[in-house]
């Protein structure tokens, strides 16, 4: 491994932590009755996070912080495959040490698991985590692999599209479009009901966005997203 492999892959490990830290951290917070952040709250915090990411780590490692993510662009571009095994365990890794600091930090009456279990049917949750996802990564693909668009603004549209999915399929299968987000919490609070679904549903639902973009985009100039933005 060179020393560029090594540094995507700790810009990775930290844009993953900073965005479960603080995502879950707003879901521990709003536990607090007195003190409520509301679903729109927490979903501001996604999606903000999300978007700070973007424009911190872009250049370094694409800020895929996400392992549906990473598998995506390598099934649909020039991302290598090769990388995807690295990227995927420090995700995976950096969401469980974030949520293992949230419940160490976080205690007593705050002390609650902010993994993600359907609300409902497992088969509705899964649909809902395919669509979500597939929206979020047609959005990725095009900001992030086609020069036509405003790269400038890769981390708003990014970070909006997680907010406003956040806001309203968050009461339908909680909208991890994330299996690294879902990963961490179930290890670290030892629950795994329904964790197939936000494993499964997110990787098929941005694959599918990426080569329906890649189907979409009207040009042949090749994809290169290996340092994003």
């Amino acid at each position: 491994m060179n020393i560029e492999s090594l540094l995507q892959l700790i810009a990775e490990f930290l844009g993953t932590y900073f965005l479960v830290f603080a995502g879950c951290g707003a879901i521990m917070v709003d536990i607090d009755k007195n003190n409520p952040m509301g679903g729109t709250g927490v979903a501001i915090v996604w999606g903000a996070a999300r978007m700070v990411m973007v424009y911190t780590i872009g250049h370094i490692s694409g800020a895929h912080i996400n392992p549906a993510v990473t598998i995506a662009f390598a099934s649909s571009t020039s991302f290598p495959w090769k990388e995807v095994p690295g990227y995927v365990i420090v995700q995976i890794l950096a969401s469980t040490l974030a949520s293992g600091t949230l419940r160490l930090v976080f205690n007593g009456r705050h002390d609650h698991f902010v993994g993600n279990i359907p609300p409902g049917y497992d088969i509705q949750s899964l649909v809902m985590e395919i669509i979500i996802t597939f929206y979020l990564m047609f959005v990725i693909m095009a900001v992030i692999t086609d020069d036509r668009a405003t790269r400038q603004l890769a981390g708003v549209a990014i970070g909006s599209t997680v907010l406003l999915n956040a806001m309203f399929a968050g009461p339908i299968s909680k909208a991890s479009m994330n299996p690294a987000r879902s990963i961490g919490p179930a290890l670290v609070w030892n629950k795994y009901t329904g964790l197939w679904v936000y494993i499964l549903g997110p990787t098929v639902g941005a694959i599918g966005g990426a080569w329906a973009y890649n189907t979409v985009r009207l040009t042949d100039k090749p994809l290169n997203i290996t340092k994003g933005t």
